[in-house]
């Protein structure tokens, strides 16, 4: 019999479980900024092949730093690759739409881990809610339970994640590199990739046509 997976973790990227704990448990961070639940819109001005036209969704902001997932920029890995790399077996007659969903490009910092945003709901070991609509994931039992054609409604699953030491984040800001805006779940989990970037803008109530380089930010 197949010894279950439940309990082991998908380890937080890049950190240890001692950091990953800080994490679930923040201290304000010493700007007082909080942009936990936000996204990070990059400037047209970044020409970076990691960052340039990515949204993030920052997960944590604290006095740790910040920690966010890139939701625009897929890999070529699939689902159905994921669950066979982790020995997964996928339930008969699991929707394509599943096995097929890419897996994200979550940022540069340990893309050989990962973890899962998704809508809350399901009891899994290593949980956090970070708002009514978005909690992330880092035990594999959230992926035993897609794999056996439930788990969380809506998902996004990465690979590697954007991190920022403290006060890092706040100085790209305010060297305009950053656009940032209130999150919302339905760019997150309901868009395709391709439209998210606009639709991330477009919560600003600006064009993303008519955006300028030297704009300045939120």
């Amino acid at each position: 019999m197949k010894k279950s997976k439940v309990g082991k973790t998908l380890p937080m990227p890049g950190l240890s479980h001692e950091q990953a704990d800080a994490l679930a448990v923040p201290g304000p961070a010493a700007s007082g900024l909080n942009l936990a639940n936000h996204f990070l819109i990059a400037m047209p001005s970044i020409q970076d092949p990691v960052f340039g036209g990515t949204v993030v969704y920052v997960c944590e902001h604290n006095d740790k730093g910040v920690l966010g997932v890139v939701i625009n920029k897929p890999t070529d890995m699939t689902m159905e690759t994921l669950f066979d790399r982790v020995d997964l077996k996928l339930a008969e007659g699991l929707r394509a739409t599943v096995v097929d969903e890419p897996i994200m490009f979550g940022g540069p910092v340990q893309d050989d881990r990962g973890f899962v945003l998704h809508s809350p709901g399901g009891r899994y070991s290593s949980s956090l809610t970070v708002t009514d609509d978005v909690s992330f994931t880092t035990s594999i039992d959230v992926l035993e339970a897609v794999a056996n054609g439930g788990g969380p409604a809506r998902m996004l699953v990465s690979i590697g994640y954007a991190g920022w030491s403290p006060g890092q984040l706040e100085e790209e800001i305010s060297r305009n590199g950053w656009l940032t805006v209130g999150a919302d779940a339905r760019v997150l989990f309901d868009l395709p990739i391709e439209e998210r970037y606009h639709a991330a803008i477009k919560l600003l109530g600006i064009d993303p046509f008519m955006l300028a380089t030297e704009a300045g930010h939120a």
